[in-house]
């Protein structure tokens, strides 16, 4: 994962993409909205069909994470323990 950050939805159900996320992206774009429980996914329209199964394969393994996070079942790790970690997915 490149980059996480934290954003808010207005009451009209509006979301800022954090400025350090919009590398890539440019006003008119069009994304898709994936909803999987408690993730929702945005992917650009040009790039949906290219890469769906990693996409899935990516909330199916983001949803265990939280489940596992919610039970208690995580560890505290340095850095390098975590991209050893990150390099086995």
């Amino acid at each position: 994962m490149e980059n996480i950050s934290i954003t808010k939805i207005s009451s009209k159900g509006q979301v800022v993409i954090p400025q350090e996320m919009r590398k890539h992206l440019q006003e008119g774009d069009k994304l898709v909205v994936m909803k999987n429980k408690n993730q929702i996914i945005l992917k650009k329209v040009e790039d949906f069909s290219k890469n769906i199964e990693e996409d899935l394969e990516f909330a199916r393994r983001t949803e265990e994470a939280w489940k596992s996070y919610e039970r208690g079942e995580f560890k505290q790790m340095d850095f390098d323990e975590f991209i050893e970690e990150m390099k086995k997915w």
